[in-house]
């Protein structure tokens, strides 16, 4: 099975400079750093011990930084290097000043680029995050006799219908990493079906997810514009059709609250100029973040086409609807924007952090919604202030450090 794998790679390895050229067309490439995933490195491997993460997206991404900033005091590791798949994390990552680590892009899983890979960075210990698994990387991990863990694993029911297919590869694989750190129980159970040798349950690192910046990045102009509007919601992470949901919603609202907007902060900002053209031929006017014109007093929507100033319209924001939850991506981490005071509502598909939207509904952070009149009532609920969060979010820190403490310890064991 890892030899029809490896020969479907080369296959893919043969055609990707035109997939390449494609994505950079399409915005989802570096135009510059592309050949990192060839494993032609940008960043020098400083010498000593190198300790190395590798998580698909944003999420993983974010999602290890605390671990990553505790890490760096550790006198013992010269170098951390984050890899990842997608343009949006290496954004993402720009935004924290590290001392230590350095982000390049996760090679192709040819043998020929893993060993190149491996040759150039020689890591001491490996984490791969939530559930990357990534067979011939793997493989030539374990024939160098490095420590590899699995960390903060989430194995779903999807994902393991599919690892099932392929039995003998799966047991394979996964009986390479020394030690799986588990979000939950139902993903110690597929571990254990799909051949780990050593699983411990400590709980979801993006309880621990660190706030990215602390000033606020609006232009001073764009900020007292927003300021003179009645701010219906702010739409974080929208996926695909979500922006049209969320336009319908304002519809509803705009009836009531005179001189009022929306904010739209899509996932993937290379689609916003789609959506922006969705949205006007619904009547709407749109303005783009990004413009260097005067936001005119008629926009509705305000759509941000820029990474990493979430935080900055959240904290303008009364209400925040967090997407990839009405369509099936599993949702995004409601922990930043409830901090900030927002009142989270969610779609239901939020298996991605379901452990944390339980905790927050509970104690009314966030609620989930069904349809857009279900919306509408918890957005009017909620407009006009923004939420006491101080007495609550005790629980959370002490799970938050709890967590991160018991992460940061089995870690410390392997390298």
């Amino acid at each position: 099975m890892l030899l029809i794998y490896s020969l479907l790679i080369n296959f893919i390895l043969l055609i990707s400079p035109i997939i390449i050229i494609f994505r950079i067309i399409k915005n989802k490439e570096h135009p510059k750093r592309f050949l990192e995933k060839y494993s032609i490195p940008s960043k020098k491997r400083k010498s000593g011990k190198l300790v190395w993460f590798h998580g698909s997206s944003v999420g993983e991404t974010l999602s290890v930084v605390p671990l990553i900033e505790k890490l760096e005091k550790d006198k013992s590791i010269d170098q951390i290097l984050v890899t990842s798949n997608t343009l949006s994390s290496s954004k993402i990552f720009e935004k924290f000043n590290f001392r230590k680590t350095v982000h390049q892009f996760f090679p192709i899983d040819s043998n020929v680029i893993v060993n190149k890979f491996l040759n150039y960075w020689k890591p001491s210990l490996v984490l791969f995050i939530e559930s990357e698994i990534w067979p011939n990387m793997i493989a030539n991990i374990e024939n160098r006799n490095i420590n590899v863990i699995l960390l903060n694993a989430r194995i779903t029911k999807k994902t393991f219908t599919k690892w099932r297919y392929v039995k003998s590869l799966s047991n394979k694989l996964f009986n390479i990493f020394n030690i799986c750190l588990a979000q939950n129980n139902e993903t110690i159970n597929y571990l254990k079906y799909l051949g780990v040798k050593k699983v411990k349950k400590i709980g979801n690192l993006k309880f621990s997810e660190p706030n990215i910046n602390k000033k606020n990045y609006i232009d001073k102009n764009k900020l007292n514009f927003l300021s003179s509007k009645k701010i219906l919601f702010g739409a974080i992470s929208t996926h695909n059709n979500e922006e049209i949901l969320c336009s319908k919603i304002y519809d509803k609202l705009r009836k009531i609250y005179k001189n009022s907007i929306a904010i739209i902060i899509p996932r993937h900002a290379h689609r916003c100029i789609e959506i922006k053209n969705e949205l006007e031929q619904k009547g709407l006017s749109v303005y783009l973040h990004s413009s260097l014109d005067k936001v005119d007093d008629k926009t509705n929507i305000y759509l941000v086409d820029t990474y990493g100033e979430t935080q900055s319209f959240m904290k303008v924001c009364n209400v925040v609807f967090l997407g990839g939850s009405l369509v099936k991506h599993g949702g995004q981490n409601p922990l930043e924007a409830a901090r900030l005071g927002c009142k989270v509502i969610h779609g239901p598909y939020t298996d991605n952090f379901k452990e944390v939207y339980n905790l927050l509904d509970k104690i009314n952070i966030s609620s989930k919604i069904n349809n857009i009149y279900q919306a509408k009532k918890e957005i009017i609920l909620n407009l006009n202030k923004k939420k006491n969060i101080n007495k609550n979010f005790k629980k959370l820190n002490d799970k938050r450090k709890k967590i991160l403490i018991e992460n940061l310890k089995e870690v410390k064991k392997y390298y």
